[in-house]
């Protein structure tokens, strides 16, 4: 039947995402996988063979035509799952697993640079008014979950310990009970307990 799917091609096929700049990892397994469900990976999994001469033999220049079939479809594919925003830094590759391999780098370069400045930017934050500790509690969460996508581990217990240092010397009193008494909150307990010291602190400041 004329527009029929062909149910054969409907299984060997998945949604691939297009790639833009914090889904880099799943992309890929997407795309390999993608490839290989469509037996088009051959340029993927093998070595380029030489170009083809007067002296190559039959088998030679059939795998040489299967390798060039097989590269220019991965490579016409991968591209259409790139963003625009970033597909014009992999426009000259024609080749498949240099383009992967630029791909790669990219990505690794770029997940560097943001870890960094997240790091910073989590170890500059500070909370320079009474009100707004759960705002900014959060916002040290924020950055907790964002650098745990870059496996960058940041322990509940040093978040709480490390939020508590960004509060203002205002609830230095605070902390010393937090210290004194040994006890472990988690970081919703402590979301909480600032919010109830913002609220005694505010009208005893007159704030």
């Amino acid at each position: 039947m004329a527009g029929a799917t062909d149910p054969v091609t409907q299984t060997r096929t998945i949604n691939v995402s297009i790639l833009n700049e914090d889904n880099h990892k799943e992309w890929k397994d997407d795309i390999l996988l993608q490839l290989r469900l469509l037996e088009l990976d051959y340029a993927v999994l093998n070595e380029e063979p030489p170009e083809v001469n007067e002296e190559s033999t039959g088998e030679a220049m059939q795998l040489r035509e299967q390798w060039e079939k097989s590269n220019g479809l991965c490579v016409l594919f991968i591209k259409s799952r790139i963003s625009r925003k970033i597909r014009f830094c992999f426009e000259d590759i024609r080749k498949v697993k240099p383009l992967l391999k630029a791909i790669d780098d990219n990505f690794i370069v770029s997940k560097k640079i943001l870890a960094i400045t997240l790091v910073m930017k989590f170890r500059n934050l500070r909370l320079s008014t009474i009100k707004g500790t759960r705002k900014h509690i959060m916002q040290l969460m924020d950055i907790a979950a964002q650098l745990k996508k870059l496996e960058i581990i940041v322990p509940d217990d040093f978040l709480v310990r490390f939020a508590l240092d960004t509060l203002p010397q205002e609830y230095n009193p605070f902390m010393i009970s937090y210290i004194t008494h040994k006890v472990d909150w988690s970081i919703n307990e402590l979301i909480t307990k600032c919010a109830m010291e913002e609220r005694r602190l505010v009208p005893k400041l007159g704030i």
